[in-house]
Order: C-alpha cells, then structure tokens, then sequence
C-alpha cells in the first residue's frame, strides 16, 4: 500500500476513492488527522494530511513521531510526501517539482527521534542519503510517464517556522549548498528513516524564496496559494502513475 502525506496545497486528495477513515493511537499522542484509506485506479492508498484536514497546525507543532508511527503500522510499501518549498536555485521556478536527494536540518525544540528512551541502548541511524533510493527513482519515472516535468535532486533545507526567512538567511542556506527552503522536511525524514520506511519527497516550489527572482523585496503570500492550487494538479497526475509501484 502506498502512503501519501498531503503537505501544503494538499489538505485531502481529490483523487482517491475513499472507503474509510480511521483514527490511530500511538504512544506518541495524535497524529494530525485520520488515516485515509482508499484507491487510486485499483490501488490501495492511505493519506494522511500534514497540517489537519483543515490544514491548522503549523510546521513547528506537527507531531511528526506520531504521524508517521501511525503509517508505520499499516506496512506501507512506499511514503511519498508532499512538500511546498520556496525556490533558492535560479532555476527553480515557482510551480515546478523537484524530488529533492539531500536534505539540511535548521529545526530546533522539536521532537526528532524514537530513541530518547533512556532505558534503552544509543541507537544511531545512517542518513548519508536520506531520501530512499529506489522511491526516488520511482518519483521521477512516475513523472516521466505522466507526461510532466520534474527535476531530479536538490538539497532541501528545512527551517522551523513558522515565519518565512531573510533575505540574508537565505544567502546563507545558499552558501551551505542549499537549493530550496522549507518547513516539513525534518524531522519527517529522519524519522521514516529510523522506522525504516521507503520514503521520498515531491516538493513543489511554490515562491521564489526571499530576496530571490520577483520577490527581492517581499513575498506576495496570496500568491503562493494560487500557484499550489495549479501545481497539485500535475502532483496528482504523477501520483496517479505512483501507484503502479504499489508492490500489491
């Protein structure tokens, strides 16, 4: 069964046949919202969005450790998740996909790890590579038959929120090697990592990032939304074509 995590633009998943919802307990409190199950042309698919149904939770307070315990106990084949970011790469433009291979971590005070339990032995994880491979490449073969554009790698720095960046700040990333900025990558993919879930992200740019392209003075947040609106549109189609890896 794939699973989807619905980011910004993508409260609920017009394309999915709904069968049932259902609430997931874990030790880590509520996750954002019920799992939803459904199909997409035949295929057994969950969805769970990011922010709340209502899209209410702001980057900084999503309970990450338990958004993805709750996937985790349905034995996904595969995570996809879905992440709005703003442009810091000249060539990243907004309304473009980008499936991201690297990832830096600017967040702080959130809740990072499943192995904080004193009582239990140092446990480490190896994130040379934090995207999983094979769904990756699945991503972008998706895209390709799906007839739509999508560029392949990029590094994804995640910052806390729930503000938008500097200019300065920015600069900064850029000169870490960043290539675009959000607010959901971490600690979701160490996370799926340390679960050992096949987990891999589709970001779509929705702005140039600040002091980038047209927003060198301000960015226009209206904006942003109505490029979303549009992009999901072409992240549905790849989805749609996603589901033939299901592995069921």
């Amino acid at each position: 069964m794939l699973a989807i995590i619905g980011g910004s633009g993508m409260a609920q998943l017009s394309c999915l046949e709904i069968s049932r919802r259902e609430v997931i307990r874990t030790p880590y409190g509520e996750p954002s919202g019920p799992l939803t199950f459904g199909k997409i042309n035949a295929h057994d698919i969950v969805f769970l969005a990011r922010h709340g149904p209502g899209h209410t939770i702001p980057p900084h307070s999503v309970n990450y450790r338990a958004n993805l315990w709750a996937l985790n106990s349905i034995k996904p084949t595969r995570v996809v998740a879905v992440a709005a970011v703003g442009g810091i790469r000249e060539d990243l433009k907004p309304g473009m996909m980008v499936v991201p291979d690297q990832i830096i971590d600017y967040t702080y005070s959130r809740k990072f790890t499943y192995f904080d339990d004193m009582k239990q032995s140092v446990t480490h994880i190896d994130f040379t590579h934090p995207y999983n491979q094979i769904t990756r490449r699945q991503l972008l073969e998706a895209a390709q038959q799906a007839n739509e554009n999508i560029i392949d790698g990029g590094v994804y720095a995640a910052t806390q929120g729930p503000r938008l960046e500097t200019a300065a700040e920015i600069n900064r990333l850029e000169r870490d090697g960043a290539d675009m900025v959000g607010m959901t990558g971490m600690p979701e993919a160490a996370l799926a990592r340390e679960l050992e879930l096949k987990y891999a992200t589709i970001a779509v740019v929705a702005n140039y990032a600040a002091g980038r392209g047209t927003n060198k003075q301000s960015i226009p947040l209206k904006e942003i939304f109505a490029v979303l609106d549009s992009a999901m549109v072409s992240v549905r189609n790849v989805l749609q074509h996603m589901v033939n890896y299901n592995g069921d």
